[in-house]
């Protein structure tokens, strides 16, 4: 069976040197089948979320359907979660240096990006063989792990750039051409890596192996 990401949101506004992530993580780490979480804090808005790796899609789904709601319950707050099919993702991520698939992670990133498209298509039709070379020229990219909806079969993106700015200019410059090309709506998300660093290398994230 495949491994799965899971992404999380919590709909709350908190510095994250206030957030209890030494508490969570202790919890987190007995989480079933859970390899490691990236901590993300969002940028101007200040949510809390993650980007997990978990080995088999059945405990990515346990989680978000049994603990990760306990955790937003606890906090008394909406949430967000997503999992996502490792396996059909791998050659093209790989491609895009992801940390996911053995990239290298020469620099310490400066941000991360969620992105989800909402269209609906087999991974393997989708054109990532077209947009790699593209992402691949982006400025300050440093990894891109491609993403699969378990279920939905949407796609999108988790990303690592090198500063905040590149990644900003990402979301607002580049990646509404790239949508607008594909006739879909879009999320995109901006998290600032430096805030989480510490949380996430507990945790034993790929980004600062």
């Amino acid at each position: 069976m495949s491994k799965a990401f899971v992404y999380t949101e919590l709909q709350i506004a908190l510095p994250f040197e206030q957030a209890p992530w030494r508490e969570l993580n202790s919890e987190l780490l007995r989480q079933p089948g859970l390899n490691n979480k990236t901590w993300l804090c969002g940028v101007a808005n200040l949510s809390l979320g993650g980007f997990y790796e978990f080995d088999s899609i059945d405990n990515a789904k346990k989680f978000v359907t049994g603990y990760f709601p306990a955790e937003a319950r606890k906090f008394g707050v909406a949430q967000t979660t997503r999992v996502f099919a490792m396996d059909v993702v791998e050659e093209a991520s790989r491609q895009l240096n992801s940390v996911h698939f053995g990239g290298i992670a020469s620099r310490t990133p400066g941000a991360f990006v969620y992105t989800g498209v909402q269209v609906s298509v087999p991974f393997d039709q989708a054109p990532w063989r077209t947009m790699n070379p593209i992402l691949r020229a982006q400025p300050g990219l440093l990894h891109k792990t491609w993403l699969s909806g378990v279920d939905n079969q949407s796609v999108g993106g988790f990303y690592a750039f090198d500063t905040l700015e590149n990644a900003r200019r990402f979301v607002t410059d580049y990646f509404p051409t790239e949508t607008a090309g594909l006739n879909a709506a879009y999320t995109t998300r901006l998290f600032d890596a430096s805030a989480t660093e510490a949380a996430s290398r507990e945790m034993g994230s790929q980004f600062y192996r």
